[in-house]
């Protein structure tokens, strides 16, 4: 991929030679098995840049880049191009898998554009809905559509929101997926069959505890959404304990010097063979919560009806430090946080690992800085909303609204009914 930074404009650029753009991009001449380098210049130079499709895309759980989306050649390799018209900022994506690598992980939502590799092992996307006049039908059914949007539900689907008196509100059966994928006792409970095949999610049977679900699933999509500010948590009066969480420090109390200070070089990240980043140990010291920290859980928990034991079962009994470098840090991310794992990811493991000093080339800006803080916090208020998330699984599980038989309720980007 060609970085913004260095210029798009000059790559199709017809004055540019190639051996230029080489040296400055080599990854944007170099052939391979199925791309003409050179030929693929020569084409795009001739035709120009499409300033409108650079878009954002999410490239991993939390990391938000900017991509450029080639649609006529194979400048970018899976470009997808049926899948493309489909992403706006109006519509809303479920990425999951299968089966996961190892064990299930909860799924991401996004309305961006998703890579692959959101999941390890290959993420699969689905839709909440699809515009109507560009969409392959996912289901071999009669199609709902509303206005110009083909909604992602099967006729069985169309029937059950029918039942609880939500006729046609895809929405709040795609959050109530959201819920239930992310309540820690559905996946415990359910291990053994979501190690070979995809999720089978109870149904609420009443309107208000489908609708209860989907308040939590929205709740959750917008903690995972890192462009959607979040009150209490990452925007407004940072409320506890999150405000204690994941603050950028110097080892000696002093203000830091962003030009020198937020250099990432405690080893989370190298390049690899053929330039994969790969992650590294980096420098992490575990201990125990402060006598400030601890109260700040204590009170972040009694506002959530939670006790201190339960919020520190979820957050984790130690938390940890977690350094850019031998002067700065990130202080006070509790240590489930630390280990949260997304997609087959440990979230904020994997985000730094790409940012190590060797390969951004440049400091962290203080923004960059802040946002591993914000994304530790948003793993907070994820891991101390599972009690409710499970009592909510708990109360549809004792009430599910009953199948004739075992029809599927939504489809994957692939005509997959689940």
């Amino acid at each position: 991929m060609i970085s913004i930074a260095n210029g798009w404009s000059q790559y199709f650029d017809p004055e540019v030679s190639n051996e230029e753009i080489g040296r400055a991009e080599p990854v944007a001449m170099r052939n391979t098995a199925g791309f003409d380098a050179a030929k693929t210049r020569g084409y795009l130079s001739r035709r120009g840049f499409l300033p409108e499709n650079i878009l954002p895309h999410l490239y991993r759980p939390f990391d938000l880049r900017w991509l450029y989306w080639e649609p006529e050649t194979k400048l970018l390799d899976r470009k997808r191009a049926d899948y493309f018209p489909h992403v706006s900022e109006q519509n809303v994506w479920l990425v999951g898998v299968q089966q996961n690598r190892k064990s299930f992980d909860p799924p991401i939502v996004t309305s961006r554009l998703g890579s692959r590799h959101l999941v390890e092992r290959g993420a699969n996307l689905f839709p909440l809905s699809l515009v109507a006049e560009k969409a392959n039908h996912l289901f071999e059914t009669k199609v709902v559509q509303v206005n110009d949007r083909q909604l992602n539900l099967s006729e069985d689907a169309v029937k059950y929101l029918n039942s609880v008196g939500l006729s046609e509100d895809a929405a709040s059966l795609f959050y109530h997926l959201v819920s239930i994928l992310h309540a820690p006792s559905y996946a415990i409970e359910n291990g053994g069959a979501l190690r070979q095949d995809w999720p089978r999610i109870p149904l609420p049977l009443t309107k208000d505890a489908l609708l209860h679900s989907a308040e939590l699933g929205r709740r959750i999509a917008a903690l995972l959404d890192t462009e959607k500010a979040v009150d209490g948590v990452t925007a407004g009066t940072i409320q506890d304990p999150f405000k204690h969480i994941g603050s950028i420090s110097h080892v000696e109390g002093k203000p830091l010097n962003p030009a020198e200070d937020l250099k990432l070089t405690a080893g989370w990240g190298h390049a690899g063979k053929g330039g994969v980043t790969m992650p590294g140990k980096g420098k992490l010291i575990e201990r125990e919560y402060t006598t400030d920290e601890r109260e700040a859980i204590e009170r972040g928990a009694q506002s959530l009806g939670l006790s201190i034991d339960d919020a520190l079962a979820h957050l984790g009994e130690q938390t940890c430090d977690v350094y850019l470098n031998n002067v700065a840090y990130w202080k006070n991310i509790p240590a489930r946080v630390w280990d949260y794992t997304i997609g087959g990811y440990q979230v904020i493991k994997k985000w730094l690992s790409y940012r190590e000093l060797e390969l951004l080339d440049r400091p962290l800006t203080p923004d960059e800085a802040r946002e591993v803080m914000n994304i530790a916090r948003r793993i907070a208020a994820i891991v101390l909303l599972e009690p409710a998330l499970d009592a909510n699984y708990q109360g549809i599980k004792s009430n599910t609204y009953d199948w004739q038989s075992s029809p599927g309720v939504v489809a994957n980007a692939e005509g997959k009914s689940q």
